[in-house]
């Protein structure tokens, strides 16, 4: 029984080394979310639940004020791979633009039915998903802050501190200082509108 060979050619097996190589070039060029700082209004302890729905406390009969919005992604390494059981902590201001901190000078009103705080970890693939209110903007001493959402960002062996923007916030992002700064890798810090209140944002560390 006669079996066929196929013969691959110098130039054939050429170009297929040089997609195989850039193929590899492109999963090392995953580009890192920007770090921010800690900022002074991180949570100073447990405030109630922690779940993924910061817009609903349970035994609460009102949701919080302000518009009910999805924000989906994945925590990737800079190669692109998943990475599980990534540690999420979430924090924001309220949809007047409060921090439920002591330390926040602000004169916006809090909101008691405002969770304002989450812990997620990530899941096999990488997805995580959070129910918030959409943050409002607030005076600083920095300047006019834009709606944002930090985040502290702990894998197994790599941690980033950030801050996540909004893609349709565009006007009020262009007076943001810490916005600014980040230039071009502004993108990198914005999450995309999907459509009815929902926005999908990945976020790269460096390592796993």
């Amino acid at each position: 029984m006669s079996q066929k060979i196929q013969r691959i050619s110098r130039r054939a097996f050429t170009v297929g080394a040089i997609a195989s190589a850039a193929g590899a070039s492109h999963a090392l060029a995953q580009s890192v979310t920007p770090g921010s700082t800690l900022g002074p209004f991180f949570p100073t302890g447990y405030r109630g639940e922690t779940d993924a729905d910061l817009s609903q406390i349970a035994g609460h009969a009102e949701r919080a004020k302000g518009q009910v919005i999805e924000v989906v992604g994945r925590v990737l390494d800079r190669h692109g791979n998943p990475i599980s059981g990534a540690r999420l902590d979430i924090w924001q201001a309220n949809m007047h633009g409060r921090y439920a901190h002591p330390e926040d000078p602000a004169i916006m009103p809090l909101d008691p039915d405002f969770q304002g705080f989450a812990t997620i970890h990530t899941g096999s693939d990488g997805s995580w998903k959070v129910t918030t209110i959409k943050p409002g903007t607030y005076d600083s001493p920095i300047g006019n802050r834009t709606p944002h959402i930090h985040m502290d960002v702990n894998g197994a062996t790599s941690r980033n501190i950030l801050q996540m923007y909004f893609a349709d916030e565009q006007a009020a992002n262009a007076v943001d200082g810490l916005y600014r700064r980040l230039g071009d890798s502004a993108p990198l810090s914005t999450a995309k509108a999907l459509g009815d209140h929902r926005y999908s944002w990945d976020i790269v560390l460096i390592e796993g």
